[in-house]
């Protein structure tokens, strides 16, 4: 890929600390490990943005949350709520807590999950990571630097979405995952322009995992697919380098969802990942949450009888749990009057234009950065300064169809 031309080597990534001077107003992000967090948590989320926000709650491409408009927060007691609540573990390694697992994992990849975050946080030289570098563990449709899936007798440990033949046993996935970002940052200080992904560093997959083999004393094999191969339907990303391993498009987890385990969830859509403070209060009661790519929630572990009123609380909340939602696959970045660079309230007009249609999934934007954009194909809708563009061409007509149709096979 091409590599980008920047003008600082640090990303400027907002944080629970490091807060993003938006339009509206401080934003906070606050990193979820998995996206897993508890209804209490969420409540107490629910409680900051009522008390010095703006009531509400967005999701994140990567199942964070993020808090705007905090104009009244102090944010030293902001960061003591949010310590006391288990959503700030570490001061110093706040920014680079960034794993994404799926929503549904075992409690294997769960576990690891956690030994992840809590090997992360204990490192004091992985705090010098990009705030966008991504780990993950287990199938997610994101583009990750290092990540570990399941495959036969343990786990592949691909780097930048390349399979370059390195193999794990669940006991030492963290161990090879952590030493993947050590070998980023080695590789990432020798170079002439920093890099904020391990795609941007030159052949980075191939001579990070020859360094990430040394360090377990491992041999690099010939490449096999893992067992949880993405889907073969999943179309390419005109940035993905053609050996690597595209990103998976995963379907919606919309109402009663099976578990592998025999067990079921209750999963809903949160409307262009904004969640209220109404829908707040709901899912508050959840014992257990877990936030999805695609800016939904699950509630997991729950008996049939449990999943079916849950879906129906959802529903009266205002959380779409149809597969056949208009909300299915559209998502949206910021827009004004929360960003200063959108040229157009992008939710307002996609409230506005969103119809259901099959196909791909869509993405509004208000400027060319194309914040929060999924990494598969998707339907790119960005406000210029002559209107909308879908998919790079400036329209006019009715936006609603011409957005539908841009969407079918």
């Amino acid at each position: 890929m091409t590599r980008p031309i920047r003008a600082s080597e640090t990303d400027a990534c907002p944080g629970a600390l490091r807060l993003h001077a938006a339009a509206d107003g401080p934003l906070a992000r606050v990193r979820l490990p998995g996206g897993m967090l508890t209804g209490a948590q969420l409540a107490e989320l629910g409680a900051i943005a009522a008390e010095w926000g703006d009531g509400g709650l967005e999701l994140t491409s990567r199942a964070n949350v993020q808090l705007r408009a905090l104009n009244g927060a102090d944010p030293a007691v902001l960061a003591a709520r949010l310590f006391a609540a288990g959503l700030l573990p570490s001061q110093t390694h706040e920014t680079v807590r960034n794993i994404a697992a799926p929503p549904l994992a075992d409690a294997v990849i769960r576990g690891l999950v956690c030994a992840l975050d809590e090997a992360l946080c204990a490192d004091p030289a992985l705090a010098a990571l990009p705030g966008r570098f991504l780990f993950a563990i287990g199938e997610v449709p994101l583009a990750a630097d290092v990540a570990a899936l399941p495959s036969a007798g343990g786990f592949a440990i691909l780097f930048a979405g390349h399979d370059e033949g390195l193999r794990a046993p669940a006991g030492r996935v963290v161990e090879a995952l952590l030493s993947g970002a050590h070998a980023f940052l080695a590789e990432r200080g020798a170079a002439e322009v920093a890099a904020w992904r391990l795609a941007e560093i030159p052949d980075g997959p191939r001579r990070i995992a020859v360094d990430v083999a040394a360090a377990l004393h491992v041999p690099l094999t010939a490449a096999k697919p893992p067992t949880t191969a993405p889907s073969a339907t999943t179309a390419p990303s005109a940035t993905t380098p053609p050996s690597a391993t595209t990103p998976p498009a995963i379907a919606p987890l919309v109402g009663v969802v099976e578990q592998p385990d025999g067990r079921v969830a209750a999963g809903a859509i949160v409307p262009l990942g904004r969640l209220t403070a109404v829908q707040i209060k709901v899912l508050s009661d959840a014992p257990r949450l877990a936030l999805t790519a695609s800016r939904g929630m699950v509630i997991p572990d729950l008996s049939p009888e449990a999943a079916g009123g849950w879906v129906d609380a959802l529903a009266a909340a205002g959380l779409a749990v149809e597969a056949d939602s208009r909300w299915s696959g559209v998502t949206a970045c910021a827009g004004r009057p929360g960003c200063a660079k959108s040229l157009a309230d992008v939710r307002g007009d996609a409230i506005a234009a969103t119809r259901f249609a099959e196909g791909l999934p869509v993405h509004w934007i208000g400027c060319a950065r194309g914040c929060g954009s999924p990494s598969g194909a998707h339907v790119r809708i960005e406000a210029t300064p002559g209107g909308y563009a879908v998919n790079g061409k400036v329209v006019d007509g009715d936006l609603a169809e011409i957005v539908s149709a841009a969407r079918r096979p």
